[in-house]
C-alpha cells in the first residue's frame, strides 16, 4: 500500500471522527442551554426550576471538559503517530536495550505513562473543578493521589505481564497469534469480573454487610420472588468520593454480590431501593450480561482478526509515522487508532443498550411498584443533575440509557405527568 495514501487516509478518519464528536458536543450544548429556563411539562410537579437549571449548567460543563478531552487524545494521537513519538521512542529504547521482549514492555509502558500523564491535569480538574463545583465532589487532594497510585500498581503488577505474554504470543505463533492473543484478552477480562468483588473493590472502597431492616427484608423478599441467588447484600462508602447514588450487581453464579452506594439508601425509601434493585435484576433475568459479554467478544474477535491482518502490512505503519513497524509499536499503533475506527459502532451500541434498559424497566414494574421505580428515577436524575432535556441525535449516539422523559413514560404507560412524590 502507498504510505501517503495511508497518510492521507489516516488523517480523514482522525479529522472526521474528531468534527463529528465535537459537532455532537456543540448540539448538546446548545440544545440542553435552550431548554435550561424551562421544565419538561411531564416533570413541573416533581423538578423545580432550580435544580432543572442545575441540571443543564452540569451537563454542559461536563460535555465541555468531554470536548477538552477529546482534542488531548487527538493531539495525544497524533504526536504520536504522524509526530513521530512512538518512533522516537521506540528509537531510543532500542538503543539502550535492544529488540526483543523488554524493548516492548518498555515502549508500551513509556506511551502509556506519557498519555497518563498528559491526562491527568484534565482528570485533577474533573474532580476538584467539575465535580466540586456542583457539589458532588468529596474526595481529598489525598485520596485522589492514593487511587492514582493503587491504579499505577495494579496496571504495573497485572498489565506488565498480561502484555508480555501478548507480545511473546505474537512473536512466537505464528499467523494465528491473533486467535490465542483474543483467547488470553477475553480469559482475562473473564477473570477481572470474577475477582472484581472481592479482590479489585476493596482496594477503592470499603463493603459491610447490609445491616437488618425493612430494605434488607424487602431486598431478600424480591430476591425470593425472582428466584436470585445472591452472594450478599452490601453497602459501600461511597460518600468518601462523592455524592453520587447508584446500586450495581458484580460477580458470577452464587457469588454474585449485590452492593448499594450509601449515598443511595440515604436518599432513597425501602420501597424505592427496591424498585431499583427489581430494575438491575431485570439485567440478569432477560440475559442481558451474558448477551452483551458475547457482544463484546464476538466484536474483539473481529479487530483482532482485524489486527493480525493489518499486521501483515509494515507500509501501513510506515504510513502512521514508525519508520521500523516492530511487533509493540505496530501493536500501539493499532491500539491508539481503534478507537476512531470504532466510533461508527457507538450509535448501534447505544440503542442495544437502551433497548435493554427498557426490558429491564419492564421486568421491574412487574416485580415490584413501578411508581416506586418512577420516584426514585425521578430523585436520582435530580440528585445526580441529569438533563432532562438531552439533545436527540447526542442522545441517539452516546447515551446507554433512554431519556428520563421515555424510560418514565412507558413505566406509566403513557405521558401522565410524573409523581409529585419523587
Amino acid at each position: 500500500m502507498d504510505t501517503q495514501v495511508i497518510t492521507q487516509a489516516f488523517i480523514l478518519l482522525v479529522t472526521s471522527v474528531t468534527l463529528a464528536r465535537l459537532w455532537l458536543a456543540r448540539r448538546q450544548i446548545a440544545h440542553v442551554a435552550a431548554h435550561r429556563d424551562r421544565v419538561p411539562a411531564a416533570f413541573a410537579q416533581a423538578v423545580g426550576d432550580e435544580a432543572h437549571a442545575r441540571a443543564a449548567d452540569y451537563t454542559v460543563a461536563k460535555t465541555r471538559h468531554a470536548m477538552h478531552e477529546l482534542l488531548l487524545g487527538t493531539g495525544l494521537l497524533l504526536v504520536f503517530t504522524l509526530g513521530g513519538g512512538i518512533a522516537w521512542l521506540d528509537a531510543q529504547i532500542a538503543a539502550r536495550v535492544g529488540d526483543g521482549l523488554l524493548h516492548g514492555l518498555l515502549l508500551i509502558g513509556a506511551v502509556s505513562l506519557i498519555g497518563g500523564a498528559a491526562e491527568l491535569p484534565l482528570a485533577w480538574q474533573r474532580v476538584f473543578g467539575l465535580e466540586a463545583g456542583f457539589g458532588f465532589n468529596r474526595m481529598s487532594k489525598g485520596l485522589f493521589l492514593r487511587d492514582l497510585l493503587t491504579k499505577v500498581v495494579m496496571t504495573v503488577a497485572i498489565g506488565a505481564p498480561l502484555m508480555a505474554l501478548v507480545l511473546w504470543i505474537m512473536a512466537s505463533a505464528g499467523g494465528t497469534w491473533w486467535i490465542w492473543a483474543w483467547a488470553v484478552w477475553a480469559g482475562f477480562n473473564v477473570a477481572v469480573m470474577a475477582l472484581y468483588p472481592t479482590v479489585v473493590a476493596p482496594l477503592f472502597n470499603k463493603f459491610s454487610r447490609l445491616p437488618d431492616g425493612e430494605l434488607k427484608q424487602r431486598i431478600e423478599a424480591l430476591l425470593a420472588r425472582c428466584g436470585f441467588a445472591s452472594g450478599g447484600l452490601y453497602l459501600m462508602d461511597n460518600s468518601r468520593r462523592s455524592s453520587h447514588g447508584n446500586a450495581y450487581f458484580s460477580g458470577f453464579g452464587a457469588a454474585k454480590r449485590i452492593v448499594l452506594f450509601d449515598t443511595l439508601i440515604s436518599r432513597l425509601s425501602p420501597t424505592e431501593v427496591e424498585a431499583v434493585l427489581a430494575h438491575e435484576l431485570g439485567h440478569y433475568k432477560r440475559r442481558h450480561v451474558s448477551r452483551r459479554l458475547v457482544l463484546i467478544f464476538s466484536v474483539s474477535f473481529v479487530v483482532f482478526a482485524l489486527m493480525g491482518w493489518l499486521l501483515q502490512s509494515p507500509s501501513l505503519f510506515e504510513g502512521l509515522g514508525l519508520d521500523r513497524p516492530t511487533t509493540a509499536g505496530s501493536l500501539l499503533l493499532i491500539m491508539l487508532v481503534a478507537p476512531y475506527l470504532l466510533f461508527v459502532l457507538r450509535p448501534l451500541l447505544a440503542s442495544y443498550s437502551r433497548r435493554h434498559e427498557f426490558e429491564a424497566d419492564a421486568y421491574a414494574a412487574e416485580h415490584a411498584d413501578a411508581d416506586a421505580l418512577v420516584s426514585a428515577l425521578v430523585r436520582l436524575y435530580k440528585d445526580n443533575a441529569s438533563t432532562l432535556t438531552p439533545d436527540p441525535v447526542h442522545s441517539a449516539v452516546y447515551d446507554s440509557h433512554p431519556p428520563a422523559a421515555q424510560r418514565i413514560a412507558r413505566l406509566q404507560g403513557g405521558g401522565a405527568p410524573i409523581l409529585a412524590a419523587a
